[in-house]
């Protein structure tokens, strides 16, 4: 018999989940760097530092992946590298320039497949490996990845407004990678196709149909949603029914995947349309899933229930909210 939990237990689940409580070290992290007195063109908390370049921004990135998923999928690990910072630098309007690598294993066999799906990442994506750091003859194996793109309008994680409509735009042409949470609609799909997936992001901000969106993290769709609104400084009533989710996969599971192809935007009512039909044109599923207001609190809600995932007035998540975007 399958028990369907309640929605205070997913809520609960959410808020407890391992995906979020990773980025709840982040507020520790920025405070002991002294990161957050700097000037920059956008704060502390987004998907990529921002760094203001004559008419546009360069926008750097990196990404650690977990000794775990290294050791169980070591070739998804590799294509990971490139494809996960890819989505950052889309998630802030950007396009890809270049990524390098820092790669420890115990020797050249075991670093193999993770050089295999590292290359397959970095030619399905269009975007090289210019270079890196390597050790062969470490005592376990562990993968870093660093990108750097450029956008010519960003979007941020600090611009949701009240009244702005949450978007949710998934690729649901996928599977899980079992048994892990990691929706993989990457790996076999058409290169050239995910390309112009990607490429929709920097489209729709140099179109100026939205200024603020995230992409989909481990922490979910909603945990993901969490650090955008606390970002901004807003909260959000989530319905959790018009999450896009594919028809045979257990809501609860759902809210705790990683995605390959997620992103979470914030937009005005009326360029709802406009970014919608971007990403229905080229099958990927969109839908307003919420609407974002001034409460500081974040809800799901299921029919005529709702449940407190979140209330930042009480506690921070990443500790970077009540931070405004540099003009």
């Amino acid at each position: 018999m399958t028990v369907v939990p309640t929605l205070a237990e997913i809520a609960r689940g959410i808020r407890e989940g391992r995906g979020v409580a990773h980025k709840r070290d982040i507020d520790a992290v920025v405070a002991r760097l002294g990161l957050g007195d700097r000037d920059a063109a956008v704060p502390l908390g987004d998907d990529c530092a921002a760094i203001r370049d004559g008419d546009g921004f360069l926008l750097l990135a990196i990404e650690g992946f977990l000794d775990g998923f290294v050791a169980a999928d070591p070739y998804f690990a590799g294509f990971c590298g490139v494809m996960v910072n890819v989505s950052d630098i889309a998630a802030m309007g950007g396009r890809p320039i270049a990524v390098v690598d820092a790669l420890w294993s115990r020797d050249r066999p075991q670093a193999e497949p993770i050089l295999a799906g590292l290359r397959a990442g970095a030619e399905t994506y269009g975007v090289p490996v210019v270079g890196g750091h390597t050790n062969a003859r470490a005592g376990a194996e562990h993968l870093a990845v660093a990108i750097l793109g450029r956008a010519e309008r960003l979007l941020t994680s600090f611009a949701a407004r009240p009244g702005d409509l949450l978007v949710a735009a998934i690729d649901l042409r996928g599977r899980f990678r079992e048994p892990h949470p990691y929706w993989d609609a990457a790996t076999g799909a058409p290169p050239g196709r995910l390309r112009a997936d990607v490429g929709l992001l920097a489209q729709i901000a140099e179109d100026g149909l939205a200024e603020a969106g995230k992409d989909i993290s481990m922490a979910g769709v909603v945990g993901t949603a969490l650090m955008l609104l606390e970002c901004s400084g807003v909260g959000a009533a989530i319905v959790l029914d018009r999450i896009p989710r594919p028809p045979d996969v257990p809501l609860a599971r759902w809210l705790t995947a990683f995605p390959s192809y997620g992103y979470l935007l914030s937009v005005a009512p009326d360029r709802l349309g406009a970014v919608l039909d971007r990403f229905t044109a080229r099958g990927i599923a969109a839908s307003a899933i919420g609407t974002v207001d001034a409460s500081r609190v974040v809800r799901i809600v299921a029919g005529e229930e709702e449940a407190v995932v979140w209330d930042f007035a009480g506690s921070p998540l990443i500790g970077c909210g009540g931070m405004s975007a540099g003009s």
